[in-house]
């Protein structure tokens, strides 16, 4: 098997959830690409038309204020624009917008990290299924183990004491 040209755990480091997506920001893809993100970003501006809002969005201030907080960027360095987010069906559209071969390669790479992510996204709902199910049946078992105990219990406390009669022989007319 041929090694990958970029790591798929530097991709899968570089994959955020950003508004309910899975999403690479461009700084990330043009780092992956080794092209600069203006370059990044002036390719895909000359087609606007092949990313909807489902392909690429901008992010708001917020969401980049905390994302720059969480990267800890200093406040005189680093990036000073908002930057895009580019969605799985964005990146494959980056594919017909930068036609190098180096493009291409990542671009699989990038597809493969993706389809890797939602097949460990739906092994983990498959185990929290099986885990919900055991927890039912634990729920059942525990019931009847309950029950269990309270019929032993029920066992294990002495019966009431009887009248106590006096011993020996009682005629009809001591009673």
């Amino acid at each position: 098997m041929k090694a990958s040209l970029v790591p798929a755990a530097r991709i899968e480091r570089a994959i955020l959830v950003l508004r309910g997506h899975k999403v690479l920001l461009d700084a990330d893809l043009a780092a992956l690409y080794e092209v600069p993100t203006k370059v990044l970003l002036q390719a895909v501006k000359r087609n606007l038309e092949r990313f909807p809002e489902d392909f690429m969005f901008q992010l708001d201030k917020q969401e980049f204020a905390i994302l720059r907080s969480q990267i800890v960027t200093s406040s005189w360095g680093g990036r000073r624009t908002v930057p895009y987010a580019f969605t799985e069906q964005g990146v494959a559209m980056l594919s017909t917008v930068l036609n190098s071969p180096r493009a291409i390669a990542v671009n699989i790479e990038i597809m493969r990290a993706f389809v890797r992510l939602r097949e460990l996204i739906a092994s983990n709902k498959d185990l929290a299924a099986k885990l919900d199910q055991l927890e039912k049946k634990l729920n059942t078992h525990d019931q009847a183990i309950t029950e269990i105990m309270h019929a032993i219990r029920q066992l294990m406390t002495p019966p009431e004491p009887a009248k106590k009669r006096p011993i020996g022989f009682i005629t009809p007319r001591d009673k």
